[in-house]
């Protein structure tokens, strides 16, 4: 069966983590994707460790699969004329330059879009195209910085912690993944392309709707509060006699099911603890009768028995036990394929299962300026053009 997107073509003039997730994310369904890297060094996440080949850092493999790689030197006319060539037969051109770069680079959709007017261009930037921090380079953690997620990071009494997933980045890539598919459906109706922008910060303010909602109805900043929840308890990781478990008591129902399993039936209908604000008001006694009744007896013990009357609970997995955990091997989400100069490696798959289908890896991601050739020659341009472009290293 073909690819939900099979046909469709995309110019990937992005970098890093946002872009070329978002462009990887529309491969693996089937579009395809020429990725325009910059003659030499190409996408900087190549060049974070670890390497697994020189030119493939680890980062670098986690966005780039089923992509085509071409290298070209955008500040030169012939690179752009390249870049332009492309753009009159693509479907989708996605960019992530600082504010103004676009511009200079001639591959803004001011630029691109009177070229095909079915072309849907995608802009993703830190703070925006416009307001007063939009020349503001804009970083994952910077944002998290910015918008205040760092600052409810943490224990109460701990320092300020990063989020080690890069959540702010990886959530704009879907946003850009789902806006362009939403123009690519509306294409069908009007036959006209259109533009998209997202930002780092507008998807961080996004994260933060109920906690914002629920800081405009307190007036006050909210506490650190580690694993837990500020509205709910019990809520967060304890500690069992041989290691951490997560306990996600959310609804009073659940409270009494935790209460009968644990031995704290005598606090299940305690006025003081009755209901879930009740025991958020009472949080600190709460916690002081959980911790003694967990403490007593295993991890193991504990899941095992959670789990069995439905209150949400889990170990505190290192990477090593998620991979080995059997439940992982039965998603599917895990890919491999081979390298030609990485061997065997690994893959975190496309989240979407479409049909049913067993998930592939596809591609896999390429060397820098791989397949520059090929894609000219589909352009067209005769053998002779294109080795004089790389003599004037225009293309590498």
């Amino acid at each position: 069966m073909a690819k939900p997107l099979a046909g469709i073509r995309v110019l990937d003039l992005s970098k890093v983590l946002a872009g070329p997730l978002c462009a990887q994310y529309l491969g693996d369904l089937g579009a395809d994707i020429i990725k325009v890297e910059t003659v030499g060094s190409g996408d900087e996440t190549r060049g974070w460790p670890p390497f697994p080949a020189p030119g493939l850092g680890t980062v670098f493999l986690s966005a780039n699969r089923n992509k085509r790689s071409i290298a070209v030197d955008l500040k030169t006319a012939k690179g752009r004329e390249i870049v332009h060539a492309l753009a009159k037969s693509a479907d989708i051109a996605i960019e992530s330059f600082g504010t103004g770069v676009a511009e200079r680079l001639g591959i803004d959709a001011a630029t691109l879009r009177p070229l095909n007017d079915r072309l849907i261009h995608c802009s993703i930037s830190g703070f925006g195209r416009s307001g007063p921090l939009k020349n503001s380079p804009g970083y994952d953690v910077i944002l998290q910085a910015f918008c205040g997620i760092m600052s409810m990071t943490g224990d109460e009494d701990g320092g300020y912690i990063r989020s080690p997933i890069s959540p702010i980045d990886q959530m704009t890539g879907v946003h850009a993944f789902s806006g362009i598919l939403s123009l690519l459906y509306a294409r069908e109706k009007t036959g006209q392309g259109g533009t998209i922008q997202v930002s780092l910060f507008e998807t961080a303010l996004g994260l933060l709707g109920y906690n914002l909602q629920t800081y405009w109805e307190r007036g006050v900043q909210p506490p650190k509060c580690g694993s837990s929840h500020e509205s709910l308890c019990p809520y967060q990781a304890f500690e069992a006699a041989d290691g951490p478990i997560m306990i996600g008591v959310a609804n009073d129902n659940l409270w009494r099911k935790f209460c009968g399993v644990t031995g704290l039936d005598a606090l299940a209908d305690d006025p003081k603890f009755r209901t879930n604000a009740d025991r958020v008001t009472h949080r600190d006694e709460v916690l002081r009768h959980v911790k003694a009744a967990l403490a007593a007896n295993s991890v193991k013990h504990w899941n095992d028995a959670l789990t069995a009357v439905g209150v949400p609970c889990s170990p505190i997995n290192t990477l090593a036990q998620l991979l080995d955990h059997p439940h992982t091997a039965a998603s599917g989400m895990i890919v491999e394929y081979d390298h030609a100069h990485a061997g065997r490696l690994k893959a975190v798959g496309h989240p979407v299962l479409i049909n049913g289908e067993q998930r592939q890896a596809g591609l896999p991601p390429p060397v820098a300026g791989q397949h520059t050739d090929d894609v000219l020659s589909e352009l067209g341009w005769s053998r002779q053009r294109i080795d004089d472009l790389r003599r004037e290293r225009v293309i590498g």
